[in-house]
């Protein structure tokens, strides 16, 4: 039975982590450049699945790997999504999608069937994202504050009155999602923040005090587990932490997916700890 439906988001989510013990997301970046020789995209993802759904609360697909695959691509994407809400995990769309509401709308409505939530760009402002806000059940991911060192060219830019710019989108955020907040605490709208700025992770907890934070940049990009208690002040459901490569990858033969369920493991295995010290 999957964990698709019309429930609150946020409500989902502190269930799941109550059930698992740690809010670790799988990132699922099919490459096949990267993934073992002889298997196909589906098989992939759908070992990953495999591998993670004890330990993880979610996977967080990124679109763009599937979209390249051509014509087969939404297909693949769907049937993977499908694969893991039966699995019992929650699916995280990483579309970043963000554009004028007519766009938006067809976004939404494409994106909303496949996942538990979708992340989204802020950059044409709210009437850009109110569809994606209007769908029931879904969560949705603001990016705020991200993990790419290029993010500083436009995200710390300072106004007039000094702070940067990624801390007014997010005073945005809590904002929007004021009046979709679950029995938990937790609002439907979170935000994306790279774990990459463990120091920010700590300044968004303090702007966004009931959004879930999705923090990705653990592992490749050298983020550490440890370093997010921040995120979990509000409690073990109040941040998603990301792993993508370093999980997925982590070996390229014929123990492909032996190997990820012990990164996996041990990932979960340190959230564990750092929730407890939030």
């Amino acid at each position: 039975m999957g964990v698709g439906g019309a429930a609150h988001f946020a409500d989902r989510l502190v269930d799941a982590v109550g059930r698992k013990g740690a809010s670790l997301c799988v990132g699922l970046d099919p490459d096949p450049a990267l993934m073992p020789e002889g298997v196909g995209v589906a098989e992939f993802c759908r070992g990953i699945v495999d591998a993670v759904a004890s330990v993880a609360v979610a996977v967080k697909p990124q679109s763009a790997f599937f979209e390249a695959q051509g014509r087969e691509g939404w297909a693949t994407l769907a049937d993977v999504c499908e694969y893991a809400r039966d699995a019992g995990l929650l699916v995280i769309a990483d579309a970043k999608r963000g554009d004028v509401p007519s766009t938006a709308r067809a976004y939404a409505a494409a994106f909303a069937p496949l996942a538990d939530a979708v992340t989204v760009n802020p950059y044409l402002g709210y009437d850009s994202l109110e569809s994606f806000f209007a769908q029931d059940g879904l969560g949705v991911f603001v990016l705020v504050k991200t993990s790419n060192p290029g993010g500083v060219d436009l995200q710390d830019l300072p106004l007039a009155e000094g702070r940067p710019l990624w801390q007014h989108v997010a005073g945005l955020v809590d904002q929007w999602g004021a009046d979709l907040v679950g029995a938990c605490g937790l609002s439907s709208v979170g935000a994306v923040v790279g774990a990459t700025f463990p120091q920010e992770v700590a300044e968004a907890r303090q702007l966004l005090p009931r959004s879930v934070l999705l923090l990705p940049g653990v592992g490749a990009q050298g983020a550490r587990a440890p370093d997010l208690a921040a995120a979990f002040t509000v409690g073990p459901a109040g941040g998603i932490v990301t792993a993508s490569r370093s999980v997925i990858y982590a070996d390229r033969g014929v123990g492909w997916q032996e190997a990820a369920a012990a990164e996996a493991e041990r990932l979960a295995g340190e959230l564990r700890a750092v929730a407890v010290a939030g």
